[in-house]
């Protein structure tokens, strides 16, 4: 069975500096706000294990993650001043894929082609 699915998801893992983990869910609220702008922005969150951190977070398609990205570019950097991302991890199916291979390489992501599933409209 294949999927017509096209929606990707980006994972990355934080590791916030010590002491810096209340300035860290601040920016966390800014980045929710300017993401919700997103037309392409199926959702978007984070959760939180000590100073470990995750922003679960889903897109249309691998241009609505290209496009998110650059919205939130200096919110990011400011996030990347008190934090390490640990882990990356990019999923969707090759066709979006391909789309984010070479933009995201200096991020050393790990790719996850999805080749089985189905997708629900909400």
């Amino acid at each position: 069975m294949a999927t017509d699915d096209i929606c990707v998801t980006i994972v990355p893992y934080f590791k916030v500096h010590d002491g810096k983990l209340d300035e860290f869910k601040a920016g966390c609220d800014a980045l929710i706000e300017q993401t919700k702008k997103e037309p392409g922005a199926l959702y978007y969150g984070y959760s939180f294990d000590g100073n470990d951190a995750h922003c679960r977070e889903g897109y249309k398609d691998g241009d609505a993650l290209l496009a998110h990205l650059e919205n939130i570019g200096p919110l990011l950097q400011e996030a990347l001043k008190i934090s390490d991302i640990t882990r990356l991890e990019v999923h969707g199916p090759e066709s979006e894929l391909a789309k984010l291979r070479e933009p995201l390489s200096n991020l050393n992501p790990q790719f996850f082609t999805l080749e089985y599933g189905f997708r629900r409209s909400a």
